[in-house]
């Protein structure tokens, strides 16, 4: 896998999560207005200021690292093919964000009374497979595809 600077990694981080909480965000409007409409894609920049930095700093500062422990007990990054790699690393990411920004989501958001388990568990259960798959298969691919064609570009000029 290429190394990353701190810098590179720290905008990486930003991006990334500004894409997952975006798209996840508009998912659960859609879902509690009963589906998706225009608004919703307006509405979910209501709740980006608080759910985006969050994500940033637990990514950031604590789910990367031990998404990559736990992925590289599942892969060897110097046996196995870079794409297998990235995909149990991301599928690590999701498994362990996921119940959190959840839970976070269940507190600020959902005015769950004292029902903030049974409320979290069921977000937490239609959230995982949305951000498992616009992860793999959309906006982590966009993501990625981003930063390797700026890095190329940069390298051109």
């Amino acid at each position: 896998m290429p190394k990353k600077s701190r810098l590179e990694n720290i905008l990486f981080t930003l991006v990334m999560a500004f894409v997952m909480v975006y798209a996840m965000v508009c998912y659960n409007i859609a879902i509690d207005k009963g589906g998706m409409t225009n608004e919703v894609f307006l509405l979910a920049f209501h709740e980006i200021p608080i759910m985006w930095p969050i994500a940033c700093i637990l990514e950031y500062f604590v789910v990367e690292k031990l998404a990559t422990m736990l992925a590289f007990r599942l892969v060897n990054p110097k046996e196995d093919k870079p794409v297998f790699v990235t995909l149990a690393i991301c599928s690590m990411i999701v498994c362990l964000m996921c119940p959190v920004m959840s839970l976070i989501a269940t507190v600020l958001f959902a005015h769950p009374g004292n029902q903030v388990v049974a409320v979290w568990l069921q977000k937490f259960a239609l959230n995982f497979p949305m951000a498992l798959c616009w992860q793999i298969f959309f906006g982590g691919v966009f993501v990625r595809n981003l930063f390797t064609w700026v890095k190329k570009a940069i390298h051109h000029k």
